[in-house]
């Protein structure tokens, strides 16, 4: 642990009702124009249950326009949401515009943060090396700053040896974001709290984050709404589209409708599924449960006959591990290695076309092992290192 750092003993504890609160700068946070927590930069800790940790962490950074702080739907919400995926979460409360702060002593707030919770990575119990930031709103530009600007050195930085760890998150996922300080669709709110009496087009175009991406940017997820006229769609579009540019893995989910500032809203049916969007496609990155995979070919007949279109699932034992799905076509199926199972031992589902089978009839068009004959259910295997090609049998 780093020598002037100090955890709170109720960290230790695996039973915890509040969350423990860290300073991110013990003695006095650079820049700082007093004592009081509006000056002082500090994390909330939100470890995973040891029982159901996998190591993985979060920076979560509430959104509110960099005038405020909507810590509750937007911070404490969230962090409870990942410690039931088993990841730990750090719930950043960074410096405002109106108390007197302006960039780059945001960047600086959120760097901090990356760097305190990777140097402290033991005593937290988490992979350096999985180490996320998600930020809502405003806060969803403080996440994209953090990854595209990370080897940015700020002025006023205190150079000690938090500052020496790496600042750059493994996967960052800004949402509703707040990205371009230039375009038409900005916001200018979050502009003047930022930008503050610096606040010129050179340098509103320098914290234009879609100008920032660079191979070298994490993998991206990104949450917007087409009806959000606060934030406007374009942001996310634009971050995206950048992304794309640079050959950095990214997905995007714009839902119709939903207004600006929903957190997670799990409580709206349809809208509330895009973080079991974002759980997925952490745990399909491997971010939740580092697994080695291999590559797999296969071909798949039903009755004899080779599938005319369908796919093959392999899901593991764990939970946390990444999914592979292969797409069958002609009754052959192949997967690399980056894209194929998790070694180990798997459940195989196939899918398939119903008008493969002469009168059988479903509601989709489409049918599973589960519907087989006789018997019915998943087959079961353990993937090797070289797995040998498969033949699935589909009797029905």
């Amino acid at each position: 642990m780093i020598k002037s750092l100090l955890l709170p003993l109720i960290f230790l504890s695996s039973i915890h009702a509040e969350p423990a609160k860290v300073r991110l700068w013990p003695e006095g946070a650079p820049g700082a124009k007093g004592q009081e927590d509006k000056d002082q930069p500090f994390i909330y800790v939100w470890p995973a249950a040891k029982e159901k940790a996998n190591g993985a962490a979060f920076v979560v950074c509430p959104g509110g326009g960099y005038g405020g702080l909507a810590a509750d739907h937007e911070g404490t919400q969230v962090a409870k949401w990942f410690n039931g995926l088993g990841v730990s979460a750090f719930v950043l409360h960074y410096r405002l515009g109106p108390n007197g702060y302006h960039y780059p002593i945001q960047l600086m707030d959120v760097q901090r943060a990356i760097r305190h919770v990777r140097a402290n990575a033991k005593e937290y119990g988490i992979d350096p090396n999985r180490i996320g930031i998600v930020g809502f709103s405003a806060g969803g530009h403080l996440t994209s700053m953090a990854a595209t600007l990370f080897d940015e050195k700020p002025a006023g930085m205190t150079n000690d040896a938090v500052d020496q760890v790496s600042a750059r998150p493994d996967v960052a996922a800004p949402t509703y974001p707040v990205i371009s300080m230039i375009e038409s669709y900005r916001h200018d709110g979050s502009r003047k709290n930022l930008l503050g009496p610096n606040n010129t087009d050179e340098l509103a175009a320098q914290v234009s984050t879609e100008r920032r991406v660079t191979p070298q940017t994490p993998p991206i997820f990104l949450f917007q709404t087409d009806e959000d006229t606060a934030v406007p769609a374009e942001n996310a579009v634009a971050f995206y589209l950048a992304c794309r540019k640079n050959k950095v893995p990214a997905e995007l989910h714009s839902y119709r409708p939903g207004p600006h500032g929903v957190g997670l809203f799990l409580s709206d049916p349809v809208l509330g599924t895009w973080s079991g969007h974002l759980r997925d496609w952490l745990r399909n990155q491997g971010f939740l449960k580092p697994a080695k995979r291999t590559a797999i070919s296969g071909k798949v007949t039903i009755n004899g006959t080779p599938v005319s279109w369908g796919g093959v699932v392999f899901t593991p034992e764990d939970p946390s591990a990444p999914v592979a799905s292969a797409r069958v076509m002609r009754g052959g199926f192949k997967l690399d290695e980056k894209s194929g199972p998790v070694l180990g031992k798997v459940k195989i589902t196939v899918s398939y076309s119903a008008a493969d089978v002469p009168g059988l009839d479903t509601s989709d068009g489409t049918a599973t092992t589960k519907e087989q004959k006789p018997g019915a259910g998943d087959w079961t295997l353990e993937i090797t290192e070289k797995q040998p090609a498969l033949t699935l049998e589909v009797t029905h």
